[in-house]
């Protein structure tokens, strides 16, 4: 093992599914963290491996990574109009006194002037402009755009080739569906969710479900 692998955070991942997979492969692709081992509540995924990476077993085992010298963690589960999972285990970490990893895939464009917090993920050819504030636990998916001045609240997730004009503010849970267009100086409330392709061009309220061009609201999340 070189200098600089033993130099890198070790990070446990959490989640086996496909997020995870394209998140390992950001990580790697990074060299911002060793991925020691990976956990998913799966028990047919045990024993297989994640992109050469082991899946070890379900939550109980991070003590044993813990012992290994695992410092880090990241999320490895996405979100579709219910972010449950991904708080949990973000909490999950947290609670074990690890720290958030925050990944930058080499291929995305984040600005200097912007601002990631803990546990961020911006995937593959994503583009984060100026100015824009991400909370903790944010998925930027691939080849998304965040503008200037946005404002994505927690555990919030912007799919793949979403994208957000400037000064968008998108609510804490919430979920913008693959391809989806918001307006600038659009508010997305917290707990929504943006259908696939839907072009945003009204402020959407807490726990709506909007859909179409123009979105209009379908239901609301009980």
């Amino acid at each position: 093992m070189s200098r600089a692998t033993l130099r890198k955070p070790r990070c446990a991942l959490f989640g086996a599914g496909g997020h995870a997979k394209a998140l390992a492969e950001a990580i790697l692709a990074a060299r911002c963290a060793a991925i020691i081992g990976v956990l998913d509540s799966n028990s047919a995924t045990w024993g297989k491996k994640l992109l050469n990476i082991p899946i070890l077993g379900g939550d109980e085992l991070l003590t044993c990574l813990l012992q290994k010298g695992v410092t880090h963690f990241a999320v490895g589960v996405g979100s579709v109009g219910d972010a449950a999972a991904r708080i949990r285990l973000f909490n999950l970490g947290l609670n074990r006194k690890l720290t958030p990893l925050t990944v930058v895939a080499p291929s995305a464009s984040v600005s200097a002037w912007s601002e990631l917090g803990p546990g961020c993920q911006i995937m593959a050819g994503a583009i984060i402009q100026t100015s824009a504030r991400l909370a903790e636990n944010v998925i930027i998916n691939s080849g998304a755009i965040v503008e200037h001045d946005c404002e994505i609240h927690a555990h919030a997730h912007v799919a793949t080739g979403a994208r957000l004009c400037g000064s968008v503010k998108v609510g804490a849970q919430s979920h913008i569906g693959a391809g989806a267009t918001v307006r600038q100086g659009i508010s997305i409330g917290n707990n929504a969710v943006i259908g696939a392709g839907a072009v945003v061009i009204k402020d959407v309220h807490d726990d709506a479900t909007v859909a179409g061009v123009p979105a209009k609201p379908l239901r609301k999340k009980r």
